[in-house]
């Protein structure tokens, strides 16, 4: 079962990616940017999306705290400003 069992995708006119059941900001189906807040151990860092903060694996690129990253399946895939 997905996180969205039930309910339809959001459409183009949402432009900000929403929850669905479980599913957080930095798992819809868009990248989305995100800023570092904290980095934690193991390759992983809490982000603020903007609507809260959610914890994100880091193990991909060298960011640190302050840095926007691009973030996709809980997975930041690139570094898009310092």
């Amino acid at each position: 079962m997905t996180a969205r069992a039930g309910r339809e995708p959001p459409g183009p006119e949402a432009a900000v990616p929403e929850c669905y059941g479980d599913a957080c900001i930095t798992c819809s189906d868009t990248a989305v940017e995100v800023t570092i807040v904290r980095v934690l151990a193991d390759g992983l860092a809490v982000v603020d999306t903007g609507q809260g903060e959610e914890e994100v694996s880091v193990a991909l690129v060298q960011a640190g705290v302050g840095d926007t990253i691009l973030v996709h399946a809980k997975e930041a895939i690139a570094v898009v400003g310092r």
